[in-house]
């Protein structure tokens, strides 16, 4: 008579949940250094010494003799500290307005009853179809009669306010729970001062967001500064990079190192940011 045996499966479940979220890992991996190897690369040739060949296959990642020559050949030679001033200024300014213009447009989008309401809010965000070369012209136009031309506030005209920073804003103000607003009125709080105390500290998260993405925008836009502006004292950092192209006849070396000064600001926008887009207790709801 045969003793009966339970049958034990073939592979451990265990073992099998690791080896797939290894391999999850390695194809999410490949593909994360696939998309950062041209930064890779461009980091790697700012820091290249010129005995190094930059165009050799497979392409040599790390400097074999790392130097920071060509980083200061830049900057003593092009004015890239009033290149990124310029930066600076036109990125916070545009950044600032945009999330007053934004949030102040979007509150009575989401919040107050009035007539005619979604056919306001759906002509503007019809515009986000809108590509700008098609507006270009008249944004021009506009601009120099407003005798705004080759000056800070001409750059960040176009850019004061977008229809998807009012929908992005709209959609968090609509998240907020009524009974904060109700509070506030019942206090005696204006409709100003509810937009300001409470509903704004209540969508925190989305305005840091449409902050870092109207920040990322203003710093590598090319295209409009390069037509509305034509004195090199007010030149930002995209244009600046773009001029080392000619000054020092397709130096990939001094290239990289003012491309690796021009993105640095955006990183470090973004990891300083990102750790205030967490939801608030206000805007995850009233317990109670």
């Amino acid at each position: 008579m045969k003793n009966s045996t339970s049958l034990k499966p073939l592979t451990n479940p265990k073992l099998q949940a690791f080896w797939n979220t290894l391999g999850t890992y390695l194809l999410l991996g490949a593909i994360a250094f696939a998309m950062l190897l041209p930064l890779l690369w461009l980091v790697s040739t700012a820091f290249k010494s010129p005995t190094e060949d930059i165009f050799q296959f497979p392409p040599q990642l790390i400097p074999q003799q790392p130097t920071l020559e060509n980083f200061v050949k830049v900057w003593q030679t092009n004015p890239f500290g009033q290149y990124l001033l310029n930066s600076v200024v036109v990125a916070g300014l545009t950044v600032g307005l945009n999330l007053l213009f934004c949030s102040l447009a979007a509150y009575p989008l989401a919040r107050l009853e009035f007539r005619g309401r979604e056919v306001i809010f759906s002509l503007i965000v019809s515009t986000i179809l809108i590509p700008f070369q098609i507006v270009m012209i008249p944004l021009y136009i506009l601009t120099v009669q407003l005798g705004l031309r080759n000056s800070y506030l001409g750059l960040i005209f176009p850019a004061i306010a977008s229809a998807f920073g009012i929908f992005l804003l709209r959609q968090a103000f609509q998240s907020v729970p009524k009974d904060l607003e109700e509070a506030a009125r019942m206090d005696g709080c204006s409709e100003l001062g509810i937009w300001w105390f409470v509903m704004l500290p209540s969508i925190r998260p989305a305005l840091v967001t449409l902050a870092i993405f109207v920040f990322i925008g203003s710093w590598s836009d090319f295209l409009w500064p390069l037509i509305i502006l034509d004195k090199p004292e007010y030149y930002t950092l995209p244009l600046g990079v773009a001029k080392l192209a000619g000054a020092f006849s397709l130096d990939w070396r001094l290239i990289a190192a003012g491309s690796v000064i021009s993105i640095a600001p955006i990183l470090l926008f973004f990891l300083v940011m990102q750790r205030y887009i967490v939801p608030t207790e206000a805007g995850s709801g009233v317990k109670g």
